[in-house]
């Protein structure tokens, strides 16, 4: 029990050092250009959340966050060019790319606040829950699962890229200028959207750390270690895999709908395949089972693109893919299983009987 608590109370030392970090150090010690950065790279943290949700502990690969990121990015930047647009106008890219004269009819639910708010979580989670039920039940896994959830992501990339006329094409959705009312060009609200994603990080770890360390949690790595003796048990394992898949695809929804505030933009190019490895290269390096290793290896990928392609943009992608690789083949765990490493041998030194001379006990 003492062993419980003394756990639990440096699991939420290390939480409010966390914030302190996000809310204090990092607004006083940043410009507001390297803040927005942040902002952006949590937003990818807040995928990898759920990725170390579903891979870390459920053994699910999933190589499509980028189609959850992109439904809720796409819901909220949809009410978002509503507004900036007015009532009874046009988003200006369909007054430039289109013909019609209204909004389309799978637009006008997102000119409510509060159903795009809605949407931004419960689209991905609907979408993600229908296709785990199909690929779960016929018991598709491993290299074949993680096929799947890539080719949706190039699937639903492409789409968007056909219908320019509705969603903007390649360009995407841009010029964004306001947020709910507040206008995004100044640097006061620009710095209210950064705390708005670090305080939505910190209840996405909360929510994962609580699904993990419950009854849920230990079935989920059940399933994912031995997924016969838990069918075998009563439990069904689709459902188990469901559960985890669902709360990812919902997390990277939130993610994708407060990375269009902070960035401004939401394309085809930050959903597609690429962007949907990336999310999962991020939780691999940081180590894929541990969350505090996922969102720190987010961030720290997140950062090494923005510095290193701006001195190898075209080789970066290589970098990337060479990275993903090293961190599965030589440390699975991620950077994370070196600090469990080091406090193994600790506790085993610290065990370790000493030695007293034969002479010194006579």
């Amino acid at each position: 029990m003492n062993l419980l608590t003394g756990r639990s109370a440096r699991v939420w030392a290390g939480f409010a050092g966390a914030a302190v970090l996000l809310f204090a150090v990092a607004p006083l010690a940043l410009s507001d250009f390297r803040l927005g950065l942040l902002a952006k790279y949590l937003c990818t943290a807040m995928v990898a959340v759920g990725v170390c949700l579903a891979w870390g502990r459920g053994g699910l690969l999933t190589l499509g966050q980028g189609v959850f990121f992109g439904l809720g990015g796409y819901a909220m930047a949809m009410h978002l060019k509503i507004a900036d647009a007015g009532p009874g106008n046009l988003p200006d890219f369909m007054q430039l790319y289109g013909t019609a004269t209204e909004l389309p009819w799978w637009w006008k639910p997102f000119e409510n606040p509060l159903f795009a708010l809605a949407a931004t979580v419960l689209l991905p989670m609907a979408v993600a829950a229908l296709l785990g039920l199909f690929i779960f039940r016929r018991r598709v896994k491993g290299a074949y699962f993680a096929i799947l959830s890539q080719a949706l992501a190039a699937a639903l990339a492409i789409w968007l890229i056909g219908q320019q006329a509705t969603t903007g094409g390649t360009n995407g959705l841009t010029d964004i200028q306001g947020f709910f009312g507040y206008s995004l060009d100044d640097p006061v609200n620009q710095r209210m959207v950064y705390f708005v994603i670090a305080a939505a990080l910190l209840l996405l770890i909360v929510i994962a750390r609580q699904l993990i360390n419950s009854r849920y949690g230990e079935l989920l790595v059940a399933v994912r270690d031995s997924e016969e003796r838990v069918r075998f048990l009563g439990y069904d394992p689709a459902n188990v895999k469901l559960v985890a898949y669902v709360v990812a695809a919902g997390m990277a929804g939130l993610a994708g709908a407060l990375f269009v505030p902070a960035v401004g933009i939401i394309s085809p190019a930050l959903i597609g395949i690429v962007p949907s490895i990336e999310f999962v290269i991020g939780a691999a390096v940081g180590g894929r089972a541990s969350l505090v290793g996922a969102v720190l290896g987010a961030v720290a990928v997140a950062w090494a693109k923005t510095a290193l392609s701006e001195e190898f943009p075209a080789a970066w992608t290589y970098f990337q893919g060479l990275l993903f690789i090293v961190a599965l083949a030589f440390l699975p765990g991620g950077l994370a299983s070196l600090a469990v490493l080091v406090r193994r041998r600790k506790a085993t030194a610290e065990k370790k009987p000493t030695v007293i001379p034969v002479g010194e006990a006579a």
